[in-house]
């Protein structure tokens, strides 16, 4: 089974700061690492390849240092690594990342799954691992926490929902989005490590991958960021205090009082 995981390096800390002319996030003297959802993708893609052999490759869009995310996959059993890496793909949205990431997959060549993290723990859209499998044109199953049977036709999954889960067969190839409760992300071995150290990172420009100038990047983005700011903290308001019943009656006098 040839498995393709696409992960992101993100910003290790949650105070993120932002380029006030290019609205984009400034990643330069902030610790980076792999987007702790991605972990788990990593994880499953390694087990499922230890139960039905094959191969997984992992690939990320980002600047050079995001090599690292890579050789940290490889050293947990990935087998290669690709980085989607040019100027051109600089202040991509949500489309036009899962449009590039879709081209450096056909890129990579023939697969059987795709696995991603439900999320990027810096953007929170959810967005890209769908958008992937639009652009695809490939079954999509998101929020798994377990892979119940596979085969090399199809794959029966364990879909989380919000009061328990749902049951989905999806033929292959497919791309999968999990969640935290699929699995325990292990820890590098020491031939993992070394192994990873002299892994050759695959680099894919725009001249390798050859697509629509207008679809990638700013360019491709049909969603930009206008303008970020700061809201000005709330003032006024009170607090109730008493017995629930009095506080129910206090915001009841309160509500018609302003006419709501």
């Amino acid at each position: 089974m040839n498995i393709i995981v696409c992960i992101k390096q993100v910003p290790e800390t949650t105070e993120v700061r932002i380029n006030p002319e290019t609205n984009t996030l400034m990643r330069e003297g902030v610790k980076s690492i792999i987007n702790p959802f991605d972990m788990y993708a990593i994880e499953e893609a390694v087990r499922l390849k230890e139960r039905f052999g094959g191969k997984v490759s992992v690939v990320t869009m980002g600047p050079p240092q995001a090599d690292n995310a890579l050789r940290e996959a490889i050293s947990i059993g990935a087998d290669e690594g690709y980085l989607v890496c040019d100027r051109a793909f600089a202040g991509s949205d949500t489309w036009a990342t899962s449009y590039t990431l879709a081209g450096a997959i056909k890129k990579i060549g023939s697969f059987d799954l795709i696995i991603c993290g439900k999320q990027a723990s810096d953007g929170d859209t959810a967005q890209v691992g769908p958008g992937i499998s639009t652009h695809l044109d490939i079954p999509q199953v998101t929020y798994v926490k377990k892979v119940e049977e596979a085969t090399d036709k199809y794959m029966r999954v364990e879909r989380m929902l919000e009061e328990g889960y749902e049951i989905i067969e999806t033929p292959l190839p497919a791309l999968l989005t999990v969640v935290k409760e699929i699995n325990e992300p292990r820890i590098p071995s020491l031939k993992g490590l070394m192994r990873a150290k002299s892994a050759k990172i695959v680099i894919l420009t725009q001249k390798e991958l050859a697509l629509d100038p207008q679809q990638i990047g700013l360019c491709g983005s049909p969603t930009q960021v206008v303008k970020i700011f700061t809201p000005k903290p709330r003032t006024g308001g009170q607090i109730l205090s008493g017995e629930v019943p009095d506080i129910a009656r206090q915001l009841v006098d309160l509500i018609k009082d302003e006419a709501i």
